[in-house]
Order: C-alpha cells, then sequence, then structure tokens
C-alpha cells in the first residue's frame, strides 16, 4: 500500500455558489468524508495536492490518510469528479475504512512479459480486453495493483480471470457471481492483415491446383 496523506480542512460553506469560490478563489476542492460510526464532513483540500497525488495510478487503489486540521482519518477515494473541459477537479468523495473494512473496488492489471511471450514470438499482437480488474478485499490487503504474467501465452490463446493468480484475501467480484463471468482478460492472435494474406495464399494454392487436374 502507498503512503499518501492529504491535508484537509473543514468547511462549513456548502452548495453550488460555495463550492465554486472555493475552487476558483482559494485553488482548494471540496470533498465529502463519510462512513464507519462518524458523522459525514464536508472538508477541502488543496487542489495542487490533489493533481499531485493523482500523478501516481495507486492513488485510486490505495488506502490514504486524511488529516484532517490535525485528525488523521483513513480513506479510500469513491469518487472524483471533474471538469469535461477544464482541467479542473470539481468534487471528492471519501470512504473512512478500518483494516478490516470489506473494499470493492476497481485495480490496474499490469501486464507482465508481453513483448516477449511465446504468442507473439511466433507473430502475434496481444490484445488486452481488461486493463483493471473489479476485487473485493480488507482495506489492509489491497493491492496497489495485479500483475498478469504473459510469458507463457501462445498465438490464439485467450487469458481468463481465472488464471490470474490474486494476492492473499483479494477476490474477483466477477467470478464471484459464477463461472460465465470468467472474462477474458487478454489475447494473442495474428494481425488481421496476416491473416488475410494467408488465406488468400491458400485460396491461390487451392486454384492452381484445381487447374492443374486433368
Amino acid at each position: 500500500m502507498s503512503d499518501f496523506t492529504l491535508n484537509a480542512t473543514v468547511r462549513s460553506d456548502e452548495g453550488k455558489g460555495a463550492s465554486r469560490r472555493l475552487r476558483r478563489e482559494e485553488g482548494r476542492v471540496p470533498a465529502i468524508v463519510y462512513g464507519g460510526k462518524a458523522k459525514p464532513a464536508s472538508i477541502s483540500i488543496e487542489a495542487r495536492q490533489m493533481w499531485k497525488a493523482l500523478e501516481s495510478e495507486s492513488f485510486f487503489s490505495s488506502v490514504l490518510t486524511l488529516d484532517i486540521e490535525g485528525k488523521k482519518e483513513t480513506v479510500i477515494l469513491r469518487d472524483l469528479q471533474r471538469h469535461p473541459a477544464q482541467q479542473i477537479l470539481l468534487h471528492a468523495d471519501f470512504q473512512r475504512v478500518s483494516a478490516n473494512t470489506k473494499v470493492h473496488l476497481k485495480v490496474p492489471l499490469h501486464f507482465l512479459n508481453e513483448d516477449s511471450c511465446k504468442g507473439v514470438k511466433a507473430g502475434g499482437i496481444v490484445s488486452h480486453t481488461l486493463t483493471e480488474l473489479d476485487i473485493s478485499a480488507p482495506a489492509s490487503k489491497l493491492p496497489e495493483f495485479i500483475e498478469v504474467d504473459l510469458a507463457d501465452l501462445e498465438l490464439d490463446q485467450t487469458v481468463h480471470i481465472s488464471d490470474i493468480k490474486l494476492p492473499s484475501g483479494v477476490e474477483s467480484v466477477d467470478l464471484s457471481h459464477g463461472e460465465d463471468h470468467d472474462l477474458v482478460v487478454a489475447s494473442v492472435h495474428k494481425p488481421r492483415g496476416a491473416v488475410e494474406a494467408e488465406a488468400e495464399e491458400g485460396e491461390g494454392e487451392a486454384a492452381e491446383g484445381e487447374s492443374g487436374e486433368e
């Protein structure tokens, strides 16, 4: 787990107008923290601090520390709203968690040995069907990412969720719904142009064979 700490302040003014002033005049992002036994709290975080944290992929799948005017709370990022056209963070939602809190979120997939797998060496290219996995795990065991080793993936083979070795305590949400939800994660096939060329070559050889018959 990464060690992310965000400094926050309590905000009393709420509503669209107050949030707009907070973003434009103070350079801060309005947010809310909820969950656990405490009441929801409206807070704000410096926008520059948020943007810095967002540079790390693991920020979205890590347990974070919110330092709210000296009081520290352990949270995960639940939602982040961005302006559709401008580089502006509109609002963030944080959920309080403890070490044993069962958390459901998406974590990125990191593919290993992609360029050197057997299928690529045989002329294929790797296609990713999933780039992140929906998981459930105690907060203390949340992985920043999950590795998928493609070293032994051969031409025209696929990797399914069930083929991934998950860390201890981590479960696939999709697989919990049954075998029908064992989705394809990645596959390796020959490029479309190469397949078409082989097909045309085969047709040509067949035609030559027919014309040579008496």
